[in-house]
């Protein structure tokens, strides 16, 4: 049996005359960057994840990125994130000039602690700590009250890198991207809702920042051909926009299969017992699963053994930012963010896309306990 770690065509032949349809308006229209389709989905994002404003963009990077400039993030100044992240978090940081503050992640929910934030922060020149980070890593939102608490009290903004996090709910439910200064999405291809290329979107309820952002992503002009800051070319394009707004309807249905997939893993792979540990989620939070993580100390083996039998599988993530070759100028070492560095070295992404059927994860857990008998 073959069991993809991710199906794409199996979601797009159940909404394929929409998305043709979608794609078609937009060619009739002649109108591809920005434009009504592009404003369209702005708003929905934005009503989707109760913030007042919505800034499409190229990708979830780039949304990362202008977020940063906004703020006027640049060299002198320090930004905290995690270590166990994709790259585009602390890369946005580096690439303004400012310095990327690494704090260690809670090992139940791999997303940051912030009890390392408040430490790290403290180690910061007073005035200098610009803005702070949190990933809401794999669906699952930070503990967003007491990174806004630190926040505070150093004056530093939040922006949220919400890429893997889209329709995920705090303990209070507040949705991912709601609670910072902005929230960051990522519509690449593979996240739950995801286009047929890249692209972003910004999320904020302030209207300074939306119109700050707004001319930021169109090279810094406004009007047109008048530039008053400098900024880029950040302008996310209709015919993704168009899809993602067939998509949106659909979104909430495919996270609940999600959450369906990863409740019959943990019952299988409870009663299975087998020596991995399941996801931890937090009391009353609503986590959307754009992974479902295992935790195991023979990851490698068990990983290629699964391999063999026609799973697939994906390390998220398997060298911690820290220990990149490109940050070796912050001068960390092996052993300065060691949750993060275990996670690294545990961590195993199984199949749980919203198509996949109770036949291919009961599948997936028979071929666990094979690896774990032999």
């Amino acid at each position: 049996m073959k069991v993809p770690l991710l199906d794409l065509k199996a979601q797009y032949d159940a909404i394929r005359e929409d998305v043709i349809g979608a794609v078609i308006d937009v060619l009739e229209a002649q109108h591809f960057i920005l434009g009504p389709k592009v404003a369209e989905l702005e708003e929905q994002v934005a009503r989707y994840s109760a913030a007042k404003w919505g800034i499409g963009v190229s990708s979830g990077s780039d949304a990362l990125l202008i977020s940063l400039m906004a703020f006027k993030v640049g060299h002198g100044d320090y930004v905290i994130t995690t270590p166990y992240t994709f790259f585009a978090t602390a890369g946005a940081v580096a690439r303004l000039g400012a310095t990327p503050v690494f704090a260690d992640i809670d090992p139940r929910t791999y997303n940051i602690s912030p009890d390392k934030i408040a430490r790290a922060a403290k180690k910061i020149p007073e005035g200098r700590l610009k803005a702070i980070i949190p990933v809401h890593l794999y669906g699952q939102c930070c503990d967003m009250d007491a990174i806004m608490n630190i926040a505070r009290e150093y004056g530093a903004a939040v922006i949220e890198d919400a890429a893997q996090a889209i329709g995920a709910r705090d303990g209070k439910g507040r949705p991912a991207g709601s609670v910072g200064d902005t929230g960051c999405f990522s519509f690449f291809p593979s996240k739950n809702l995801g286009a047929l290329g890249d692209g972003g979107m910004v999320v904020t309820s302030s209207d300074g920042l939306k119109e700050r952002l707004g001319v930021l992503r169109a090279h810094g002009s406004s009007p047109k051909y008048y530039h008053k800051i400098i900024g880029g070319n950040f302008r996310l394009d209709a015919i993704q926009a168009a899809v993602l707004s067939v998509k949106l309807k659909h979104l909430d249905l495919w996270s609940e299969k999600r959450r369906e997939n990863a409740n019959l893993y943990n019952m299988l792979l409870a009663h299975a017992g087998v020596p991995v540990k399941t996801p931890y989620i937090e009391k009353g939070f609503r986590h959307i699963f754009n992974q479902y993580v295992i935790r195991a100390k023979d990851r490698d083996a068990l990983m290629g053994f699964l391999r063999e039998k026609g799973v697939g599988t994906e390390i998220y993530y398997p060298l911690p930012m820290h220990l990149q070759e490109c940050f070796a100028y912050l001068g960390h070492k092996q052993g300065d963010f060691p949750e993060s560095e275990n996670a690294a070295a545990e961590t195993l992404a199984l199949p749980v896309y919203p198509e996949l059927g109770s036949e291919a994860i009961n599948y997936v857990v028979e071929r666990i306990k094979e690896f774990y008998a032999a």
